[in-house]
């Protein structure tokens, strides 16, 4: 669903915010406040806290909030180079918000966010700078609701990865990277199974002799709320349940560890993803969709990004004290 918050309203002031202490200082109770809507950022901010500010790139991460009478009512951030991530906005917030980055000069690969806000800004980008941009994924983010394991089960059972497992798991997380379009790992994803076995956070199903035939990882928990991810069965062995399976075991798993939510994202052009989750229990809570611009392309400047400007609001390009 759109936004609650009155699209002809004040959009209130985007700020810049420096670094990942004071954006959490700022809008940590903010994202906090929807863990499913904000899961994106929550993950994000937890794995730069914990592994460093340069794990996604070689610049430094930005931050940014938007703000109405002291309160923070939507934030931004970026992991360069990777694209724009967006939480909920109106669509005169996300025009706002267009003409506040824009005046920064810095060009942009891509934003992703729920559909209407990525589309809003979209718009917002091109009718600001000249620069188009082309959806380029839809997914769909669902929340369990009541478990319904699959009846029969498949043979075997689930068991949490170990350290024994380490290249098994990292050469299916590179097929499954592979299938998904995302980039390789440049160590061959041995870093990816490293530090997912060292927090239990992948779970195997097992055949009946002891041979892993799928996977499901799951993040730590996150203001009471469990992502799934990287659910994976090689080629070969599909169409058994397996995926199902271990599904479901990882799904139980983080119910009983006091999940309030469990969450998972699935590509909309997979039917056969999203029928799954569903006949498990899972139910849509909104959907996403990722933008692609071309960065190739010369802004027109059709508009300045001055605090003047009639439909821009306060969107001045001023860091947060």
């Amino acid at each position: 669903m759109p936004s609650t918050r009155c699209d002809d309203e004040n959009p209130g002031q985007w700020r810049l915010v420096g670094g990942l202490d004071e954006f959490l200082r700022r809008a940590g109770d903010f994202l906090r406040s929807q863990p499913a809507l904000h899961t994106v950022a929550l993950r994000v901010t937890e794995e730069l806290r914990r592994r460093g500010a340069y794990m996604y790139g070689p610049r430094a991460p930005v931050f940014g909030v938007l703000e109405r009478a002291g309160e923070v009512t939507a934030a931004f951030f970026r992991t360069p180079p990777h694209r724009l991530q967006l939480t909920p906005l109106t669509g005169a917030e996300a025009d706002a918000l267009a003409v506040f980055l824009a005046a920064l000069d810095e060009p942009l690969p891509g934003v992703s966010g729920v559909h209407e806000t990525a589309a809003a800004f979209a718009e917002a980008w091109q009718r600001r700078t000249g620069v188009t941009g082309t959806p380029y994924q839809r997914q769909r983010l669902y929340r369990l609701g009541v478990l319904a394991p699959p009846e029969p089960a498949p043979p075997g059972r689930a068991r949490v990865a170990v350290a024994a497992d380490r290249k098994q798991v990292a050469r299916w997380y590179g097929e499954f990277s592979e299938e998904v379009g995302a980039p390789p790992a440049s160590d061959g994803g041995l870093g990816w199974a490293d530090d997912r076995i060292a927090y239990g956070g992948i779970t195997l199903w097992e055949g009946p002799d002891g041979t892993p035939v799928s996977m499901a990882c799951a993040a730590p928990q996150l203001a009471g709320a469990v992502r799934l991810a990287d659910i994976y069965t090689p080629a070969r062995l599909r169409g058994r349940g397996y995926a199902g399976a271990v599904t479901a075991a990882v799904s139980r798993a983080a119910s009983a560890a006091g999940a309030a939510e469990v969450l998972l994202f699935t590509d909309l052009s997979n039917p056969t993803s999203n029928a799954l989750y569903q006949r498990l229990g899972y139910r849509p809570v909104r959907d996403f969709t990722v933008y692609r611009f071309d960065v190739t392309a010369t802004a027109t400047a059709t508009a300045t990004a001055t605090a003047t400007d009639t439909d821009t609001a306060t969107a001045t390009a001023t860091a947060a004290p």
